[in-house]
């Protein structure tokens, strides 16, 4: 068979089969008369059998030692078509993904299209100071995607660079950012599921805190407690559980008894619906009028529990004088009642510092 038959018959240009030639890999069997290439049987199924493994990646000096070598064995040079492939496809995804992000972004010129470009690379820098200063420009005239943004704080270790990448999300608006931040509340990685909750933790409006609700019922501990001291905060009474158990654990008991405190004070009604300390970015929270009793209401209610908690036999030692610290922030009857009870406990350390918070209540008066 002729050269342009064989390059009919097998899709590979004459000039590829001449190529092939040069270097040894396939020669024609025979000649013609006339000097021409003939193929025989067995060319042809070499030519097909170079084509298959140079669909796999193989150069085609490789290609050559597989045909001909017959020492030449596959494992360790597929091994090494495997790694590279993967970095090549890691390759292509990292370049798809700042396609995405710079055309999310929205660049009317090629100048805003280097600025995305600069930000998004200082983000990935290994300075902390360049990635703190990507976050902050990016709340700025040359924002960020808030894809990029919410990849880069769910990843990020550096307490300071984390604020502020997070400060940046609040001034996207956080609509875009929330489906992100919600589904890595389902991550595999502990740490990057308390960073996206700490996230939602400050993000405004009614969509984050309503999240934040679906992050209390959540089986993951810290998830639960970043979610209860910014419902807490909120004025979301349904934290309250969640808040005492966090105090019993010694878990961010601190944060979890200030919740308590802003709780306590909050008008009944404003804790009924979660709303006494959520109002709208740069809004004035409106004024409630409720009645002293309205008002005591939460106050009364934490207290109970606490003391209930107190209470019981299982409640350990350490558990109780943090129970105990908590009280402090509690107004009302209750929480004084329970206070002077715990000032003649049986707990020296209990009952020390129930008779402080009473000398500090009573200088309050």
């Amino acid at each position: 068979m002729l050269i342009g038959e064989v390059a009919r018959r097998s899709g590979v240009s004459a000039r590829m089969l001449r190529h092939y030639e040069s270097l040894g890999l396939v020669r024609p069997s025979e000649r013609t008369g006339s000097g021409y290439r003939e193929y025989s049987g067995d060319d042809i199924r070499r030519i097909f059998h170079i084509e298959s493994l140079r669909s796999l990646g193989l150069s085609l000096r490789e290609i050559g030692r597989a045909l001909d070598e017959p020492g030449f064995t596959p494992s360790s040079l597929v091994g090494d078509l495997i790694r590279q492939t993967r970095e090549r496809i890691a390759a292509e995804t990292e370049l798809l993904t700042r396609l995405n992000r710079i055309d999310a972004a929205e660049p009317g010129d090629w100048e805003e299209v280097l600025q995305v470009v600069a930000l998004l690379q200082a983000l990935s820098s290994k300075s902390a100071d360049a990635r703190q200063r990507a976050a902050l420009s990016s709340g700025g005239q040359d924002a960020l995607p808030v894809a990029a943004l919410v990849e880069a704080v769910l990843s990020e270790t550096d307490t300071n660079v984390a604020g502020a990448l997070r400060w940046a999300l609040v001034r996207s608006g956080g609509a875009d950012s929330l489906p992100l931040l919600v589904e890595a509340l389902g991550s595999p990685e502990a740490a990057v599921r308390e960073r996206a909750a700490q996230c939602l933790a400050e993000l405004p409006g009614d969509e984050a805190t309503a999240e934040l609700r679906r992050a209390l019922a959540g089986p993951d501990a810290v998830v639960r407690g970043r979610a209860a001291v910014a419902l807490g905060n909120r004025g979301a009474a349904d934290a309250v559980p969640e808040l005492i158990d966090m105090i019993v654990a010694g878990r961010n008991d601190t944060d979890a008894a200030d919740a308590l405190s802003v709780l306590a004070v909050a008008p009944a009604s404003a804790v009924a619906t979660g709303s006494a300390v959520d109002p709208a970015p740069g809004a004035t929270a409106p004024a409630v009028v409720t009645t002293s009793a309205e008002a005591t209401a939460p106050a009364e209610r934490i207290a109970t529990a606490l003391v209930e908690r107190l209470a019981r036999p299982a409640t350990e030692a350490p558990a109780r004088g943090r129970l105990t610290q908590a009280l402090a922030g509690i107004p009302g009857a209750t929480a004084t009642r329970a206070l002077v009870e715990l000032s003649a406990d049986e707990d020296r350390a209990v009952a020390l510092t129930a008779t402080y918070l009473l000398r500090l209540r009573d200088g309050e008066r």
